[in-house]
Order: structure tokens, then C-alpha cells, then sequence
């Protein structure tokens, strides 16, 4: 076995014994460590991409040498690399762009707690993305859950602990579907190993036993994890959530815990279900039209919304929608469009948030439109992010919005013919929705103020840690968006692998 199979074990646990190293430690070491292990993270996910590239395959790593069903798995394709890379390097971004916020909103007293929970946050994600063991997903997930909540609450103001405790509500509903889900897939097939489970299917499959159990199996796990994710309807936790949260907290909700449990539903439907009996269980046709449904009515919402935070979370319900469409195609184009779709909205949902709180920073910390006249002209890094991020999530060629639209539009032609007109239908009606909004606020952000209206902040200086942030993720973007070709064949040939 080679040394760098070993990196995604080393990647969980890192992460975990810094947030049990961080309890004791001061506000500004528990931040240093942090920082120190996501950036390790990063470079040891990158060195598992490269492996997996350089040999081909995917490569299983038995957790204690225990084979199962005693031991637990972690296996590693290039998707899983793939995602853990950008995943913790979107962490970093976040981190490093929110942390003058991270000092000033939250109490000294629980800034360590603050790492510690990004630490746990961060294992859950990467065990979410490498592990092959279904009962480990799911305490992983809890682990996610409790940590997110944590860090929509620290902040301890009122609206912050009302959005904490609908977050939770949600968010245990569908852990609660989904639990029931594993117990009953666990007791037809005797297996929590995806590979042993995904043997047992075909075997009940082929021979026509638990039809309906499995149905309601497939129908659980799925509701459960598009609950926790957001998708339309189930996306009421979303704008408190995202909107009374630390910069950070905004940034890494929105961008990558939603994400993961995407990420971990389609690891089930190909690896425990097989993509081929959800197809022809319906389900994906379910999630179609969800998919299509929220990405309208997440578009109407943030043209309705009356701040930018709220404007960009509702936006995200849209492109939540966005990824569950690209699902419920059922064909391989459609599963490369929403996998891409996941890595472009976690890099530009981030922009987005960050620079909105350096705009909201100097227009005398008021979210609402008209106190953001002008903030681009004030703080000129942000404006120019936030100009990029809403250009790509309209869908402006060379940036990553604009291909992952284009993902969309080709896959649905080779769909299902009844899926083929109302997709692309649906898709123009989004993407003119999203100009709308987006673009609105990119003219007010760049309308200057009249000199008889005065100034509402003053002009911006930000960090540098926060300035690289900004020019990380721009570069990001444009990268996407003009290197697409390499990056889709790398989704196409993971995805392969994942199967």
C-alpha cells in the first residue's frame, strides 16, 4: 500500500484531535492551529488527487486492518479527491476572508469553541466525501449537524438562536428519515458496507423481493438527505441561517454542509442502490421536478428579499434546485452538470457572502439595499467580487456559472424527450430571474451616492487575509470557467469511478 493512501485517514483524524487539542488553548493559538491543519488538509487531499490520477483507480483504506463487516472503510476516487481538495481549500477562503469577523462577533471567551467546531465540521465533511461505510456516514452527518448549529448560534443574539434552533429542527427531521432509512435497508440486506449492500440489492432486485420496503427505503433516504440540503420546499432554515450567522459561518454553511449531503446521496444512489434502480423507482423523476420547481421559486423569493443576505441565501434554494434538476435527468450528463454545479456554487456562494460583509462593512453595517448605494465605490475588492460572483451565478460566459448552465442545457437534450423542453424552458426563466435580482444589485452597489446623501460608512480597508480570500476565489471562478474542459472530464471519469 502506498504511504499517500493513507492520507484521508490522516485528513479525519487531524481534524478531529485539533478540536480536542483546541479546548485549552487561547482565541488567537486555537485560530493558528486551525488554520495550520486546514491548509495540511488541503495539500494532503491534493496529494490524494494526484495519486488516484496517477494510477487510475480508486483505492479502499480498512480502517485498523479489521476487514468487515468489523472494520470500517474509507475509499478515495477521483471524485471524493476531487471534492476534499476543493471542499478544504473553499474552507480556507472562508476562514481567512471572516476572520477580523470571527474577533469582532463573537465573545472572546468562545472563539476556541468556534475553532473547535470548524474542526469537527471539517472531519464530518471529508468523512461525508471518503467514507464506505453507511451507519459511519450517518454519525458523521449528526457530528455535521451539531457543529453547523453551533456555529449559527455562537453569536448568542436573538435571531441568531431562533435561526440555530429551526436549523436544528429541520435538520433532525431529516436525519430521522434518513436513520430510519439505513435501519430498514440494514435489516433487508444485513450490510452497512456500500459494496456488500449494493450486492444485496441486486440480488433482491433480480429476484423481486421487498419491492415496496425498497421503495420506501430509497424514498426515505432521499427525502431525509434533500431536507437537510434544502431543497424547495424543505429550505425554511436557509435565510435565517445563512443570514444572522458570523461572515464565516455564512460562508461555509452555504457553500459546502449543503453540499455534502448531496454528495453523500449520490454516493447512495450509485454505490448502496444502484443508479439504474432509481431510475426505475421514479425517484429521480420526483427530484426533477423539485429541482425545477425550487429553482424558480428560490429565484422569486430573493427578488423579493429585502437585504443582500437574505438575496444571496434564497439564491441559494435556486441553485440547490439547480443540482437536484441535473439529478432527476437520470443520465450520466445530467450527474457531470450537477456535480460541477456543486463545485461552482461552493467557490461563488462564498465570494458572494464575503464580499457582501466587506460592502455591508462600510455602508455603516446595514444589509439593505439602499444603505449599499455606492459601497462598491468604497470598498472596491468587494465590489469587484461581488460583481464577479453575480455574473457567474446569471451565467456570463468564461466564468464557472456560464458552463455549468451550459452542463445543464446539454444534458437535458440527451434526457428523457419529456424532460428536454421543460428544462430548458425552465433553465432560461431561472437564469432571467437571477439577472434580474443579481444584477439589481450590482447597479445599486455601483450607483454613487449624491453628495447632498452623505457617506453611510466610511471607505473600506481590508485584510490581507481577507484580500487573498477575494482573489482565491475570483481566480477560482474564472479557472472554472475557462479551464471547464479538463475539469468535467475529471467529474466524468470519477463519476465512473464512483460506480
Amino acid at each position: 500500500m502506498s504511504f499517500v493512501e493513507n492520507f484521508p485517514c490522516f485528513s479525519i483524524v487531524l481534524c478531529m484531535a485539533a478540536g480536542i487539542l483546541s479546548t485549552p488553548m487561547k482565541a488567537k493559538q486555537a485560530k493558528c492551529m486551525t488554520m495550520g491543519l486546514v491548509v495540511l488538509v488541503t495539500c494532503l487531499s491534493f496529494g490524494t488527487l494526484l495519486h488516484v490520477l496517477s494510477t487510475g483507480s480508486s483505492f479502499v483504506y480498512t480502517m485498523g486492518r479489521f476487514p468487515a463487516p468489523w472494520g470500517n472503510e474509507i475509499r478515495a476516487g477521483v471524485l471524493e479527491a476531487l471534492m476534499a481538495t476543493i471542499f478544504s481549500l473553499v474552507m480556507l477562503c472562508s476562514l481567512a476572508g471572516g476572520m477580523d469577523h470571527v474577533f469582532r462577533d463573537i465573545a472572546e471567551t468562545r472563539i476556541n469553541l468556534y475553532f473547535i467546531l470548524v474542526d469537527l465540521l471539517l472531519s464530518s465533511l471529508l468523512a461525508i466525501i471518503y467514507t464506505n461505510d453507511l451507519f459511519t456516514a450517518y454519525v458523521f452527518v449528526e457530528i455535521n449537524t451539531i457543529a453547523a448549529c453551533g456555529m449559527i448560534m455562537i453569536r448568542r443574539s436573538g435571531r441568531s438562536l431562533i435561526a440555530a434552533t429551526r436549523y436544528m429542527v429541520m435538520s433532525l427531521i431529516g436525519s430521522g428519515l434518513f436513520l430510519i432509512g439505513l435501519a430498514m435497508l440494514y435489516d433487508i440486506t444485513g450490510h452497512l458496507l456500500m459494496e456488500n449492500a449494493h450486492e444485496a440489492m441486486i440480488r433482491l432486485v433480480q429476484a423481486g423481493q421487498y419491492h415496496m420496503p425498497l421503495l420506501v427505503i430509497i424514498s426515505f433516504i432521499t427525502v431525509g438527505l434533500a431536507i437537510k440540503s434544502g431543497l424547495y420546499p424543505f429550505h425554511s432554515w436557509m435565510p435565517d441561517a445563512y443570514g444572522y450567522s458570523t461572515m464565516s459561518s455564512s460562508s461555509i454553511l452555504s457553500s459546502l454542509v449543503s453540499k455534502s449531503y448531496i454528495i453523500l446521496l449520490i454516493k447512495i444512489f450509485y454505490r448502496v442502490i444502484g443508479f439504474d434502480n432509481m431510475i426505475s423507482s421514479k425517484i429521480v423523476d420526483v427530484l426533477f421536478v423539485f429541482g425545477l420547481v425550487g429553482m424558480v421559486m428560490g429565484s422569486v423569493s430573493a427578488i423579493m428579499a429585502k437585504d443582500i443576505y437574505r438575496m444571496i441565501a434564497y439564491s441559494s434554494i435556486a441553485q440547490i434546485g439547480y443540482v437536484y434538476m441535473g439529478i432527476g435527468l437520470g443520465t450520466e450528463a445530467g450527474m457531470v452538470a450537477a456535480v460541477f454545479h456543486i463545485l461552482t456554487h461552493a467557490i461563488t456562494k462564498s465570494l458572494l457572502f464575503l464580499s457582501a460583509k466587506g460592502l455591508n462593512d462600510v455602508s455603516g453595517r446595514k444589509k439593505n439595499f439602499r444603505a449599499l448605494q455606492g459601497a462598491a465605490f468604497r470598498n472596491p475588492l468587494s465590489g469587484a467580487a461581488f460583481l464577479v460572483g453575480s455574473l457567474s451565478m446569471v451565467g456570463i460566459p468564461m466564468l464557472a456559472g456560464f458552463i455549468s448552465k451550459f452542463l445543464f442545457a446539454t444534458a437535458a437534450m440527451g434526457a428523457n424527450p419529456g424532460k428536454v423542453l421543460i428544462t430548458l424552458i425552465v433553465l432560461a426563466v431561472s437564469t432571467i430571474l437571477n439577472a434580474i435580482y443579481f444584477l439589481h444589485t450590482v447597479i445599486r452597489i455601483y450607483t454613487p451616492l449624491e453628495e447632498s446623501a452623505g457617506t453611510e460608512g466610511s471607505r473600506g480597508r481590508m485584510s490581507v487575509g481577507a484580500a487573498a480570500a477575494l482573489f482565491c476565489l475570483i481566480f477560482l471562478n474564472f479557472a472554472l470557467g475557462l479551464t471547464s474542459q479538463p475539469v468535467t472530464d475529471l467529474l466524468q471519469t470519477g463519476i465512473e469511478m464512483f460506480g
